[in-house]
């Protein structure tokens, strides 16, 4: 399994372009958090995922994995929708999966090709498959791909850290911008402080969004 972490280079810049960032970063230091892995078992992983527990997410994920083996598209398809459905899936996602192993397996998506395209690219190509939109292609694009520079205002950690960090009641479309255009080229490492907070790393930074009236 890969792993996703800060480091020196990225540190440096963000410190150097937001004292609000530089702050948080000194309080509580490198991160690491496990990728995702390959990007086709990632892809279905997300699917599984989709609306259900982290538990439930291992347990289902984990009867899929013994039933189709090594996670390939060729071995997906080798079994019927039923036999899918049977590991504690929904006839929806199961139409999913199947759909993006097609996919893949005809060639109408090239999972490979995407490893030398820019950011954008990927997650319009990602994003086009059944069952995966855009926060997903954003999430499989840094867990997966590794790619230093994604920030997804999609994402509601991103926005809870965001609003406690820069006390702000809610961040709009513009505040947002500002502040990627500012991380810029190392969004990535500013996702991983930015979830730290939103977490409760740092206890004193609240979430403004609560205490409205």
């Amino acid at each position: 399994m890969n792993v996703v972490k800060t480091d020196e280079a990225a540190i440096t810049y963000l410190s150097e372009r937001d004292p609000v960032l530089k702050n948080i970063m000194e309080q509580i230091g490198p991160i690491e958090r496990p990728g995702r892995g390959e990007l086709f078992p990632a892809l279905l992983r997300q699917i599984v995922g989709q609306q259900v527990s982290m538990k439930a997410a291992r347990t289902v994920w984990g009867r899929f994995e013994e039933l189709v083996g090594e996670v390939t598209p060729e071995h997906v398809l080798a079994h019927s929708a039923e036999e899918i459905q049977k590991c504690g899936l929904s006839f929806r996602k199961v139409a999913y999966i199947q759909s993006t192993a097609s996919d893949i397996a005809e060639g109408r998506v090239d999972l490979d090709r995407l490893a030398y395209r820019e950011d954008e690219d990927v997650i319009m190509t990602l994003s086009s498959l059944k069952g995966i939109g855009k926060w997903t292609a954003e999430m499989l694009l840094l867990f997966s791909m590794e790619r230093p520079n994604v920030l997804s205002y999609d994402d509601l950690g991103i926005q809870r850290g965001m609003r406690m960090a820069y006390q702000q009641e809610k961040i709009t479309k513009a505040f947002f911008e500002a502040c990627r255009k500012r991380y810029s080229p190392y969004g990535t490492t500013a996702s991983l402080y930015i979830w730290e907070v939103a977490a409760g790393a740092i206890p004193e930074m609240k979430d403004p969004a609560l205490f409205q009236n």
